[in-house]
């Protein structure tokens, strides 16, 4: 089972995904492998630096941004999550595609549709099966923020428009995504991730199997 997180900076993805692989583990639902995007593994960790933090007096293009974060995405899949998804495990990613289309798309202002579909080769065509939207308002998620990096450092209305670019996704694709109001206590958020999952995990038995492809 493949679940990712997205949301606006400060929504607390971090935290839910490490209650969520815990209490997966502590339930005895196989190796659970958290990961993250971008940065995951020697390669992921330098496209990470290039992408959110640049050196001094650099600016980075939309575009250019855009395929340091697929490159990074077609590594992170190849060498790290379909490894682990084809040996049985589950994998929580801490942003996955849908970050590309409501950061360089709706963020940006790049073509979204061209975005979905280089997102497709990066990918090679690999979707989540569940993704978890923590919905917050975008101040208070910036206001949570100690050390920021160039997308925290952007404008209010760029995380405006990022926040409104996942919710118009996850409009589109209610068969896979949910959304959890991010602004209650943890533990509130924690249990209603909770039960996503549960209820995804039934669907899944049910179908009995799953097409990764789709």
């Amino acid at each position: 089972m493949f679940i990712t997180f997205e949301g606006v900076e400060g929504a607390g993805k971090t935290t839910q995904i490490a209650r969520l692989a815990s209490r997966l583990r502590a339930e005895g639902w196989g190796e659970v492998l958290t990961t993250r995007e971008p940065g995951d593994g020697p390669l992921g960790s330098e496209l990470r630096r290039l992408a959110l933090h640049p050196p001094a007096g650099i600016t980075v293009e939309p575009r250019a941004e855009l395929l340091i974060m697929l490159a990074d995405r077609a590594q992170h899949v190849g060498q790290v999550i379909r490894p682990h998804l084809a040996a049985g495990g589950i994998v929580i990613c801490d942003r996955y595609a849908d970050s590309s289309v409501a950061y360089q798309g709706y963020g940006r202002g790049l073509d979204v549709a061209e975005i979905a579909r280089l997102n497709d080769y990066a990918t090679d065509n690999l979707k989540p099966d569940l993704t978890i939207l923590l919905d917050l308002n975008p101040a208070l998620g910036l206001a949570r923020q100690n050390e920021r990096n160039i997308m925290e450092e952007e404008s209010l209305a760029f995380h405006t428009r990022i926040r409104a670019g996942f919710l118009e996704l996850a409009a589109d694709q209610l068969e896979r995504w949910v959304i959890v109001e991010a602004g209650r206590s943890a533990v509130n958020v924690e249990e209603e991730v909770w039960r996503a999952v549960e209820r995804k995990c039934h669907g899944l038995e049910i179908q009995g199997s799953i097409d990764r492809s789709k």
